[in-house]
Parts: C-alpha cells; sequence; structure tokens
C-alpha cells in the first residue's frame, strides 16, 4: 500500500454518539445552555410590565344592519351577498371600526393626557400609539365585543378600556347610524330652512302692509291661495321624503315607487288648482291683471309665500318629530356586559416561559456546537487533514520563492 493512501475519517454519527458526545462535553453544554438562561433572564426583567385590561358590550340593535344592507342593496345582490358572507353588513363590525376611529381615540387622548403619559409630540401620534394598545374582537356566534387595552398601569389600562365604551356612546349619539336618525338629521337641516325662510316672508309681509297698507281678499280668494299653498308644501314634503328614501332604497323598492305616483298625482292637482281646470276657480283668474291693481297682485304673491312656507313648516315639523320618537324607539342601546377593572397579573413579559424556552434553545443549540467541535477534533487529528494543512501554510507563505 502507498504510504501516502490514508484511510478516510468516519464522520458518521451512531444512535450511541448522540448520547456520548453531549456527555463527553457536558462542560460546553452546560455553559452555553447557562449563558442563553441568563441573557434571557436578564432581558425579561429589563423588559417592562404590560397589563391587560379588558371590558366587554353587548350586540347592538339589530336596526343598524338593516340600514346598512339597503345601502348596499343599491349596488346588486351580489354586492349585498359578498358583503353577508364577509361580515360587512353586521353591526359588531360597524362598531367595531368606530371603537378604533380617530374621534374615539383622540377623545380618550385628551381625557387622560396622554401626549404627556406616551412622551409623544401630537395629539395624533398619541391616538396611533393609543391604536395600537387596543384590540377589539368580536363573538361570532354571541355577538359580544371584546375590548382590551395594554398599558405599563394596571388602573390606568382599566380606565382606558372603560373610557371607550363611554366615547362610543358619545360618538353613536352625533352620528346618525339608524334610518331614523338620517331622518331626523336631514328633517332638521330642512325645518331650519324653512324657519328662516318663514321669518323672512312675515317680515317682507309686514313691511309690504306697513307701506302699502291693510288688503282685504274675499273667502274665494283665501280659498284658492290656501289650496294652493297647501298643496305646494305637500309636494315639497314628498319631494324631501323621496330624497331621503332614495339613500337607502333601491329604485324597484315598492315604497319607492308608491311614494314617485304619490308625487306625481300632487302634482297634477296642483295644476289643477292653479289654471282653474273644472272648476274655474284657479290661480289664474286671481292674478289676471285686467281687474286688479298691480298692488293687490304683489300682495297675492306675498300671501301666496307666507302660506306656502307656513305650511311647509308645520309638515316638516311634524316629520321631525315622529322621526325623533322613531330614533328613540330604534336607539341603538350599547350595555356592557363586563366593566373593565385594574388587573392584578401582568400579561406580559412571560419570564417562566421565556427562561424555559430559551434553556431549551440553548441546550439544543449547545448540542450542535458539541457536535461541531467533536467533528473537528476527529478531522484534525487524520495524517490527511495535516497534509493538506501543511500544504495551505506552503502556499500562504510569505517568504519570497529563490
Amino acid at each position: 500500500m502507498d504510504k501516502h493512501q490514508t484511510e478516510p475519517v468516519d464522520d458518521s454519527i451512531s444512535l450511541l454518539d448522540l448520547i456520548i458526545i453531549p456527555l463527553k462535553r457536558k462542560k460546553t453544554v452546560l455553559s452555553i445552555t447557562v449563558v442563553f438562561v441568563v441573557v434571557t433572564a436578564v432581558v425579561s426583567l429589563l423588559m417592562p410590565e404590560i397589563y391587560m385590561a379588558k371590558t366587554r358590550i353587548l350586540r347592538p340593535q339589530q336596526e343598524s344592519s338593516a340600514v346598512v344592507s339597503k345601502l348596499l342593496s343599491q349596488f346588486g345582490g351580489a354586492a349585498a351577498t359578498a358583503a353577508g358572507l364577509f361580515g360587512l353588513n353586521s353591526p359588531n363590525a360597524l362598531y367595531m371600526a368606530l371603537l378604533t376611529s380617530r374621534p374615539v381615540m383622540e377623545a380618550v387622548v385628551e381625557r387622560f393626557d396622554l401626549v404627556k403619559q406616551y412622551g409623544a409630540d401630537t395629539v395624533l401620534a398619541a391616538s396611533e400609539q393609543l391604536s395600537s394598545n387596543v384590540k377589539v374582537r368580536s363573538s361570532s356566534w354571541s355577538g359580544i365585543i371584546t375590548i382590551s387595552v395594554y398599558d405599563r398601569d394596571p388602573r390606568l389600562a382599566a380606565d382606558i378600556a372603560n373610557a371607550l365604551v363611554e366615547e362610543l356612546k358619545n360618538l353613536t349619539k352625533r352620528l346618525a347610524i339608524t334610518e331614523a336618525a338620517q331622518r331626523r338629521v336631514f328633517f332638521g337641516e330642512r325645518l331650519k330652512e324653512t324657519r328662516e325662510a318663514l321669518i323672512k316672508a312675515e317680515k317682507e309681509m309686514a313691511d309690504f302692509k306697513a307701506k302699502t297698507g291693510v288688503l282685504k281678499l274675499d273667502a274665494q280668494a283665501k280659498a284658492v291661495i290656501s289650496a294652493i299653498s297647501s298643496m305646494r308644501a305637500k309636494i315639497a314634503e314628498k319631494e324631501v321624503q323621496l330624497k331621503v328614501m332614495r339613500t337607502y332604497s333601491a329604485p324597484n323598492n315598492p315604497d319607492l315607487q308608491k311614494l314617485e305616483e304619490t308625487l306625481k298625482g300632487l302634482r297634477a292637482e296642483l295644476r289643477k288648482l292653479e289654471t282653474g281646470e273644472g272648476n274655474g276657480n284657479g290661480y289664474d283668474y286671481l292674478m289676471s291683471t285686467g281687474g286688479m291693481p298691480e298692488v293687490s297682485i304683489e300682495y297675492i304673491r306675498r300671501l301666496r309665500e307666507l302660506n306656502f312656507t307656513e305650511e311647509l313648516y308645520n309638515l316638516f315639523l311634524k316629520q321631525y318629530e315622529a322621526a325623533r320618537l322613531d330614533e328613540g324607539r330604534d336607539a341603538v342601546m350599547i350595555q356592557v356586559l363586563e366593566k373593565a377593572i385594574p388587573p392584578e397579573k401582568r400579561i406580559k413579559p412571560k419570564r417562566r416561559r421565556m427562561v424555559m424556552i430559551a434553556a431549551f434553545a440553548g441546550f439544543v443549540f449547545s448540542v450542535l456546537v458539541s457536535f461541531l467541535l467533536e467533528y473537528m477534533d476527529k478531522v484534525s487529528k487524520s495524517p490527511a487533514y495535516r497534509t493538506k494543512v501543511e500544504t495551505l501554510k506552503k502556499h500562504l507563505s510569505l517568504r519570497p520563492d529563490r
């Protein structure tokens, strides 16, 4: 056999080696494992203690779900079906989004002065940090919404959790979430506009009478003007109702179609009253300039406008009060199932778990290191390895060849 030929190094690992090698290098295994444990323990002690406080609220009323479904129905059945599958028309999804909205977060930040507490520069930055410390979950089968707040101070965590529910209630009072609330807001705006128009019409009529003197109309003229004003007010009311209904109803809604037909009929009746069709007692007769002075015509116009505005104001007032009653009946009641209390135990860091995981990881890593060291020792003792090392030293030598 050639003297330069050597037997190859056996680098295979038997089942017995899995036990022998770690025991042989038990100091290395123990040292690495202890280092892992000590470092992890020190890090866990330096980490801030975080507490979690949580509160639970009951599922809100289902009215809001119906409103969302009506809105989605305008885009067709496929959109409504898809929204239902993904829970977009769920009232819980709506309130979960409201809980984490900027108005709610900023209100809580200002209440507890969290800008200073978090060391933030602005209210917006503190709101974003608070949002990251708040987790909102919903149970699919019970509908209960759970609000969890994480903070270093257990009492502050509980106070923030309860404050979030209070601010959610305040926000829902300001927003028109239900259909009745939407009608109340809409008719409230129209009522305010009509009230201003009525005050203006009354003032103009008073100024006109003071300037021209008091005029008197016969019973027939007053009846025609009253009828025309009343009909115009009813038409305006139906137009507003139609506009509101179109915001949450599909075009093929039977109630919407019925309201459109009613509006057409009222407009036809108004045309008959204005032209005197069928009875000869129309508004054209009153406004004919042949037998009436110009001041009387102007008086009739102002009186008609005043009567119309009064009728419209009364109709809007009735609609507004009806919407308020409906809103009170269908109001979303947010009920607290469990009020948040200061937690006694921290939620993190979980020091015992961290140390146990570190010990296991350190042991596994140390065993791998021991196998690596064993292999390197075995290889370094082989003649072939020494020959290769000598050759490498020769080529890396810095001395120039002579």
